[in-house]
Formats: C-alpha cells, sequence, structure tokens
C-alpha cells in the first residue's frame, strides 16, 4: 500500500509539473524581411515613408499572442513619396527636434502590456515610448503562421511633437500638419 500510495504520489507530482509549464517562448522579428511604414497629414496633401526596426520579439503561449517588444530605430526614418532636395529637407527636418530629435532620442519603443484574442485576431493594448515620454495605445493585430500585422494611429503632439499642429499655433491655415499620423507595421519571425 505504501508503494502504491507513493507511485501516486510521484505520478500527481509529475502531472502537476507537465501542467505549469507552459508553451510560452518568443519569436525573433527578422527585421530584414519587416517593415514599418508611416504617413503623415497635412492641409495640402500627405508624406509618406519608412522607419527601421532594430529588434523586436512576439512573445506566444503556444499558438496564442502574449506580448510583444519592439524598438524602431528613428535615426533611419525617410521619406518614400519624395525625390532629390525635397526629400532631403523632409528627412532632415523629421531628424530634427521640430519632430522626433534623433540626435536625443535615436529610438522608439512599443512594449505590449495587454492581449486578447484568439485565432490570429487580437487587440493589443502597449505602452509606446517616442522622445522619452510613453503613452498607452490601442491596435488590432492579425498573426499567420510566420508574420503579423498591424496600423496604429498615433497622436504626435502627445509625445510634445507640435511643429505645425493647429491645436497649438494660430494662423497657420494651409501650412497647418495634422497630429494623427499612421503606422503600419508588416512583421516577418
Amino acid at each position: 500500500m505504501k508503494n502504491r500510495n507513493s507511485k501516486i504520489g510521484m505520478l500527481i507530482i509529475l502531472a502537476l509539473s507537465f501542467m505549469s509549464y507552459t508553451a510560452i517562448s518568443d519569436k525573433i522579428v527578422d527585421i530584414e524581411k519587416s517593415s514599418v511604414t508611416w504617413k503623415g497629414y497635412k492641409v495640402t496633401g500627405q508624406h509618406e515613408g519608412t522607419i527601421n526596426l532594430a529588434s523586436g520579439k512576439l512573445t506566444f503561449d503556444g499558438e496564442t499572442l502574449t506580448g510583444g517588444t519592439f524598438v524602431m530605430d528613428m535615426t533611419s526614418i525617410n521619406t518614400t513619396d519624395l525625390e532629390g532636395e525635397y526629400k532631403g529637407k523632409l528627412d532632415g527636418h523629421l531628424k530634427s527636434a521640430d519632430f522626433f530629435g534623433i540626435e536625443k532620442f535615436p529610438v522608439a519603443t512599443l512594449e505590449f502590456i495587454n492581449v486578447s484574442g484568439k485565432d490570429g485576431n487580437y487587440k493589443v493594448k502597449a505602452n509606446l515610448t517616442i522622445k522619452e515620454t510613453t503613452k498607452p495605445v490601442e491596435f488590432s493585430m492579425t498573426v499567420n503562421k510566420n508574420s503579423a500585422k498591424a496600423s496604429l494611429e498615433i497622436d504626435r503632439t502627445e509625445y510634445d511633437i507640435k511643429y505645425g499642429s493647429s491645436s497649438f499655433f494660430d494662423g497657420l491655415k494651409d501650412k497647418a500638419i495634422y497630429d494623427n499620423f499612421d503606422l503600419n507595421v508588416n512583421l516577418s519571425f
């Protein structure tokens, strides 16, 4: 009897050990195959471009997305809808203190704080840090086998990027730049 109870006890301990073990894994994002594109809007039109990822990972419990952390290289911000002198001027202005101030703030980070959903469709709450200011953001993310997509709308003024904002400056007329900009993210891992 004592031997039987001992075996049952060992089986229970073994079963509990397997139950407490979860298949949590990090999938490292392939920054060369992934892309972050941005689109900014102004009264007279829009501009768009890219930002390189410096690093990124998604965390899964089995097949279910549970977290993620990303670092964007703000020194790489680039305009793709202009060429020549105008491209150079806009790229330089975006990197200046009027916008992202890359000399002082070379990276921006996104850290997931809550993920809900299943079957590849998720709602993500995250903290976005730009210019040392951290604000919560929410967005939808779809995850397939080795890829993920998300779109975020960001209010730049929440990160002390107020240049050309009619929310802060009067009389801008057609020189006004809208406060919100879009980030579209395509990840490969």
